[in-house]
């Protein structure tokens, strides 16, 4: 539990806008104590992060290694049929007044929404939905999934619940003890998340194939003023860079 907790606290430490305005601060402490050439640096430094990471032209160069690494899966392989189609864990809101498919958030819909477009080129395919919560107040994500899985026409005997997983170490480990090792699965996440994720579903002995959605690298965004303006939308894609890259690290150390 310690351990989780350290790690999740130097994610959000090592995020653009925390460093930035750690410079920021220091820099005005320098200037407090009259040390100008440090001040000048440390806000330099801070402002610079500050644009950088949220520039298109730097955040989405980022990322898009990431996004690429493994290529979109148009259709089932036909020469030999996975056991399960996957679907990782995201966000949703279960307590709000709306549909089963609105209540996820957009990561988690396009995530359900790949899987079971997959699915259905195979109907006798496991479709797995995976997921629980950080926070115990909150019901898991793969009951939402299911609920939706179902809204939608997969039969609720063809859906898999894994509702006790919080991250995907023990995600893979769930679908491992569910299926047994070596088992194929088609693995659907989002593109930025598929490297750190095949890494997990490789460690735990089963052979993933990748299925990414929900990329956020835009292939043909206008090259409009927007594009060249510093934006919070692309401060989110350095984010995901960095927390994806320190995840994938932090696997290899692991394993």
């Amino acid at each position: 539990m310690m351990y989780d907790l350290i790690k999740s606290l130097a994610a959000q430490l090592l995020m653009p806008l925390p460093v930035s305005i750690g410079f920021l601060v220091f820099g005005f402490l320098f200037i407090i104590g009259k040390r100008q050439q440090l001040s000048a640096i440390f806000c330099g430094v801070g402002l610079v992060v500050l644009f950088l990471t949220s520039w298109a032209p730097v955040a989405e160069r980022l990322l898009l290694p990431l996004e690429t690494r493994y290529s979109a899966l148009a259709e089932l392989p036909q020469d030999s049929l996975p056991v399960a189609i996957v679907v990782l864990g995201g966000g949703w809101q279960p307590e709000a007044p709306i549909s089963s498919v609105s209540r996820l958030d957009e990561s988690s819909a396009l995530r359900l929404m790949e899987g079971i477009r997959l699915w259905r080129q195979a109907p006798k395919l496991l479709l797995i939905v995976t997921g629980a919560s950080s926070n115990s107040k909150i019901a898991p994500v793969a009951l939402g999934y299911a609920e939706a899985a179902q809204a939608l026409g997969v039969p609720a005997q063809q859906v898999q619940v894994l509702d006790w997983p919080t991250d995907t170490g023990q995600e893979a480990k769930a679908v491992r003890q569910l299926l047994g090792a070596s088992a194929q699965v088609i693995l659907v996440t989002s593109a930025s998340h598929m490297p750190r994720a095949m890494l997990h579903f490789q460690a735990a002995g089963l052979v993933p194939l990748a299925a990414p959605t929900h990329y956020l690298v835009q292939y043909n965004s206008p090259r409009s003023l927007g594009y060249w303006m510093p934006s919070a939308s692309y401060m989110k894609m350095s984010e995901r860079t960095i927390y994806e890259t320190l995840g994938m690290f932090l696997v290899n150390v692991e394993h």
